[in-house]
């Protein structure tokens, strides 16, 4: 199934791709920068535990309530249309006070949906389907089995949290300078935080970069493939790299 957001970054187009370099002994699967949840979506169960965590808050808020108070939220979007003024009243309105978790849930839904490039700044100018009827596969998804444990926090003490010799990380950080895309900020010592996180774990990562001469320097111990995609903020062909520690 697809992801019910647009999302910078998110990989509807190389999920598969991802999936299929996965390894088979996994008993818990846990998506360190979850994003819109492409690689997530895609497959119906990776492991007997799963795990989605973001450090942006309204994103995670989302996610929760679609998975505890789906038909809530549904009402909530409901009351929506996509117009320029609602785009900007959410934004003005978002990061105030007063506010349930279902009715901020539903303006960050609107707003990233109608958002140009779902960079949630700029008015898409352009039709979107924002109806919510697609979040009742969604909640059953984040329902699956024991269901996905829904995380707000830091990359590296998730890792640590999570971490076992069969568990695997899959992690899609801020591309180096494209960080000014994303509103959490993200610097050169995030990057070289994450790698040192990487190096002393158990389990197994899948991490997903741009690539950058920088980010080949940083990983050069592990292996590096190479692949492409079409650029969703512009244009043309995107490359990137995966990188795994297996």
């Amino acid at each position: 199934m697809k992801s019910f957001i647009p999302w910078i970054g998110g990989k509807s187009m190389l999920a598969n791709k991802i999936i299929s370099m996965f390894p088979d002994e996994t008993d818990r699967y846990i998506e360190v920068f979850g994003g819109g949840g492409s690689v997530l979506f895609a497959k119906e169960k990776h492991a007997l535990l799963e795990v989605y965590n973001d450090a942006n808050g309204q994103l995670v808020n989302l996610f929760r309530c679609i998975k505890f108070h789906r038909e809530e939220l549904q009402r909530e979007i409901s009351g929506y249309v996509n117009a320029r003024e609602v785009f900007e009243e959410i934004r003005e309105r978002i990061n105030m006070c007063g506010f349930t978790d279902i009715q901020r849930a539903a303006m960050f839904y609107v707003m990233i949906k109608i958002s140009y490039g779902a960079d949630g700044r700029t008015y898409g100018c352009n039709k979107k389907n924002i109806s919510p009827d697609y979040l009742s596969d969604i909640e059953k998804r984040l329902k699956t089995g024991a269901g996905v444990v829904i995380e707000h926090k830091d990359f590296e003490n998730l890792i640590k949290v999570y971490d076992r010799p069969k568990a695997l990380f899959y992690c899609d950080p801020p591309y180096h300078r494209s960080e000014n895309y994303y509103n959490i900020e993200f610097n050169d010592s995030d990057h070289e935080r994450l790698n040192r996180c990487l190096k002393t774990i158990k389990g197994r990562f899948i991490l997903s970069y741009n690539d950058d001469d920088y980010i080949r320097e940083l990983y050069k111990d592990f292996d590096i493939i190479s692949v492409s995609r079409q650029n969703n903020l512009s244009r043309g062909e995107y490359k990137e790299l995966i990188i795994k520690n297996f």
